[in-house]
């Protein structure tokens, strides 16, 4: 097994504009890696109503051919237009699924309608697209170039799933010959509800409490996601120095990304969305 030795730069998040698109991203990964990462918001498609109008989600009620359309553009303005794109059946649960070439991509695609909320992507050419309307979206990339998309709501962030994808991640990078470790990793944390405005249950709060320290309490009913995802990242060793944090609330910013709750359950979904140029 060889040592990864390239070091990966610190990890950003700043706002990018791609065609008709803005999104955050890091251009520094991109430069340094030719790992497209991307927290995509609401401008730029062509969805309408509730929707408008970059909906990513084809789950939600929207029309499926704009739909298709804003995935179309959203590839296309990234540069990874003709790539195989990975896009799971979101359960809230723990599954991850790697992906370790383009030509495993439309096998990957079946398991992932079955049901997964995390996507390991070991080779160039693939690019995976998650989507969110509140729950955190998560994006940790190896200095191999290898990457994975994660979906956590509450009940993700519970079981842990980040950091499961941290380990599926390090063993694809060890099946490549590379002995990257956790302490390596960059990891993105895209906009989601915050502490502020996720107010939940005694029971949940308390269970987050028990599960995670009493960081992730922003008071009685009320629990921070990010602090829970971070204790959770540190215990498998992620260097909490390179975890970047979006720090936006997508309640509170209900006109710059979708939100469940602020719309009352009807609303379409912004995408966290990565992939490696060939």
């Amino acid at each position: 097994m060889k040592k990864t030795t390239l070091e990966l730069v610190e990890p950003r998040l700043s706002q990018g504009r791609f065609s008709s698109l803005e999104a955050l991203t890091d251009e520094a990964l991109f430069r340094q890696t030719g790992v497209r990462i991307a927290f995509t918001g609401r401008t730029g498609g062509v969805s309408a109503g509730p929707y408008a109008s970059l909906n990513l989600g084809a789950h939600v009620k929207d029309d499926p051919a704009c739909v298709g359309e804003n995935r179309r553009r959203a590839m296309e303005a990234f540069g990874a237009e003709g790539f195989p794109l990975i896009v799971p059946n979101q359960v809230h649960g723990d599954v991850v699924l790697t992906v370790d070439g383009a030509a495993a991509a439309p096998c990957i695609q079946k398991a992932a309608d079955e049901g997964a909320d995390g996507i390991v992507v070991a080779c160039a050419g693939v690019a995976s697209l998650l989507c969110f309307a509140d729950c955190m979206p998560v994006i940790v990339v190896s200095p191999s170039g290898a990457f994975a998309v994660v979906h956590a709501g509450w009940r993700g962030v519970m079981a842990q799933i980040a950091a499961k994808a941290v380990g599926a991640l390090l063993e694809a990078d060890r099946a490549q010959g590379e002995g990257t470790t956790a302490d390596m990793l960059n990891v993105y944390v895209g906009p989601h509800i915050q502490a502020e405005c996720f107010e939940t249950s005694s029971e949940i709060h308390d269970e987050f409490v028990r599960t995670f320290g009493s960081a992730c309490s922003a008071g009685p009913r009320h629990v921070s996601l990010v602090a829970a995802q971070r204790e959770s990242l540190s215990r498998v060793g992620v260097d909490m120095r390179r975890v970047a944090d979006a720090g936006i609330c997508t309640v509170c910013c209900n006109d710059a990304y979708y939100s469940y709750r602020a719309q009352e359950g009807v609303c379409g979904r912004h995408g966290a969305f990565a992939f490696r140029a060939q």
